[in-house]
């Protein structure tokens, strides 16, 4: 589905279905690291090959909270997580207070089937946004795009 740009005034850009995404220099698709975290073993190929097919050569993935809170205690570090909200051991909703209580400043993004209170819920514990299962690239391209660090952290919503 992605098919390298031809050369852009932005160095980098990356033609999807539907309109293309334009990579800061400094942060190209091909360094980024994504963390997809989803008990749902199919969602999380369906997930990892939509990022790999963008140019993103660095994708993980874990199957539920717990395990993407001991990657980042073992010393990981991800751009962007995108989380499930319904998972066995910890959900998202627990996963993602725990990385932010951790002081993780990685966009983190939902992605769920869920709506209402519980879509609203969910977006209170941290997230940067959220986002229908399963997503499409456009919905996250703000995210591939934006490189993060300390002196440019995500703007999520406080618990």
């Amino acid at each position: 589905m992605a098919q390298q740009g031809g050369s852009s005034s932005s160095g980098g850009s990356r033609i999807l279905s539907g309109g293309s995404i334009n990579v800061s220099p400094m942060k190209p698709l091909a360094s980024l690291k994504v963390l997809v975290v989803d008990d749902e073993p199919m969602i999380r190929t369906i997930h990892k090959a939509q990022l790999v097919r963008a140019g993103i050569n660095d994708v993980e993935v874990a199957a539920n909270g717990k395990d993407a809170v001991d990657l980042h205690v073992n010393g990981a570090t991800f751009d962007l997580i995108l989380m499930d909200l319904h998972m066995p051991i910890m959900d998202g909703c627990q996963a993602t207070k725990k990385l932010r209580a951790m002081g993780v400043k990685s966009s983190i993004v939902g992605v769920t089937s869920s709506g209402g209170a519980e879509k609203t819920a969910f977006l209170a514990s941290g997230l940067d946004d959220c986002v229908s299962k399963p997503f499409v690239l456009q919905q996250i391209a703000h995210y591939l795009k934006v490189p993060r660090s300390p002196t440019n952290p995500p703007k999520y919503h406080n618990p």
